[in-house]
């Protein structure tokens, strides 16, 4: 399919944070974009306000009537279920519809492409990566899964021969992809709905890998079973991050590359996942040829993501930070983070867990994770595409954790049991609505505290 014989673009789907950021290339690169969403949200509002005509019932007399016309591209997000009126109609009208994992494979396959996979680490690295190639100047695209500080966007850049995009495991999406650079964060057990064993998982991320012919453009951490140029902090590997330390809040360091030392880097994510996920981001920028200045610039200028350790608010006495955190390993990342930024302080986390498969499928390590806090306050379980499992409720985690301070509520109770909770800082953590509450929870801690 060639991109360029395409007028319109519809979408179905459109709010999702992937969806939306390929709906704001196709707008800037002057296609006429439109689409369906369930619900509207922060990001469907956004998109109206770039001028995206968006609607919110499943009515193919909603669909604006020039794109129901020839030379009209339709995206669909997996999750529409098989019934949705308008995919059915496109289908029996012979339009071609594509997945947006079919759609970032087209475009990948026409430009110089770095993609980043991993369980963990995928929204950050590429963000960084994004960040520091269209500081220096590069003319990069970078489809990013969550909103970047710098840019209030999920998309960096409109440039026409390189990308960045991040290898999605979900679904296997990620084997659409052409890349030319790439790198693997992290291999975990995740969406044992769709692989059924972590061995299925590993495999797929092996076969991704295996799209890098030249092993020296893969980078992986030193903990993976896979080929390629490994990166560490402290510890023996091609790119090594060392001397770390945290100045003003910040971590400074030094990498030792296969041929040079950099020093003094300075980088302002929080926790040591983040510095990862930085110190993979330079290696792939490095092996490209980006100048060791513009990487130093491009880290020391890089404000984070949207509900990625968020600060929310940072005042003496009482913060309150959000994360999408939805799998055990992030939780632990969270915590690590949080303690070390502030030792000693009572700490609350608020959780919502995503999906009835995944929490039943990680109940164990979830109690684990939650029990390192101080104290938790648990929502319901968040079902997006599915429907309840019978057992599996936010109450059966609730008793598996073992710390003593900890309560179900509903998202009504939420602000008063913040409060009540005394904690000098809060966290929210969840990849479900919970984010769409964060404002009404920041206004009401914000006037108490």
């Amino acid at each position: 399919m060639n991109l360029t014989q395409i007028k319109n673009v519809y979408f179905i789907g459109i709010g999702g944070i992937g969806m939306s950021a390929l709906a704001r290339y196709f707008k800037n690169i002057g296609k006429e974009v439109s689409g369906y969403d369930k619900t509207p949200s922060i990001l469907t509002n956004e998109l109206i306000a770039n001028g995206i005509e968006i609607h919110f019932e499943d009515d193919i007399a909603l669909i604006p009537n020039n794109f129901k016309q020839e030379n009209t591209l339709i995206i669909v997000t997996p999750a529409v279920p098989k019934a949705h009126l308008e995919w059915n109609y496109f289908l029996e009208n012979k339009f071609i519809v594509k997945k947006r994992a079919e759609v970032l494979g087209i475009i990948t396959k026409d430009t110089f492409t770095f993609a980043v996979a991993g369980t963990h680490g995928k929204t950050t690295t590429s963000s960084i990566l994004g960040h520091i190639l269209y500081k220096s100047g590069a003319d990069v695209t970078a489809f990013i899964g969550g909103i970047v500080e710098n840019y209030n966007s999920n998309l960096i850049g409109s440039g026409k021969t390189i990308t960045v995009v991040e290898a999605d495991e979900f679904d296997r999406s990620f084997l659409h992809l052409h890349p030319d650079i790439a790198c693997v964060t992290s291999m975990d057990a995740d969406h044992l709905d769709i692989y059924g064993t972590s061995e299925a998982i590993e495999d797929s991320f092996r076969e991704f890998a295996d799209k890098v012919s030249d092993k020296s453009k893969l980078f992986i951490t030193n903990e993976l079973e896979l080929e390629g140029v490994v990166c560490a902090i402290n510890e023996e590997a091609e790119f090594k991050a060392i001397n770390v330390r945290i100045e003003e809040a910040s971590y400074v360091f030094d990498v030792q590359t296969p041929t040079e030392l950099i020093s003094s880097l300075r980088f302002g994510l929080p926790g040591r996942h983040n510095l990862m996920n930085a110190l993979m981001a330079l290696s792939m920028a490095k092996t490209y040829g980006i100048s060791n200045e513009a990487i130093a610039q491009g880290l020391a200028t890089f404000r984070g993501i949207r509900r990625r350790f968020s600060y929310q608010i940072k005042k003496p006495g009482f913060v309150y930070i959000d994360d999408y955190a939805h799998h055990p390993t992030e939780i632990n990342s969270v915590h690590q983070a949080v303690r070390e930024l502030y030792p000693g302080q009572k700490i609350v986390a608020v959780f919502q867990p995503h999906l009835f498969s995944r929490t039943k499928d990680f109940a164990d390590d979830f109690a684990k994770s939650l029990s390192q806090f101080d104290a938790v306050l648990l929502l319901e379980i968040y079902p997006a595409r599915e429907l309840p499992m019978e057992g599996i409720t936010s109450q059966w985690l609730l008793d598996k954790m073992t710390l003593q301070d900890k309560k179900r509520i509903e998202k009504e109770q939420l602000i008063a049991a913040i409060q009540e909770s005394n904690a000098s800082v809060v966290v929210t953590i969840g990849a479900g609505d919970l984010g769409e509450m964060v404002p009404t929870i920041k206004k009401a801690l914000d006037e108490t505290n």
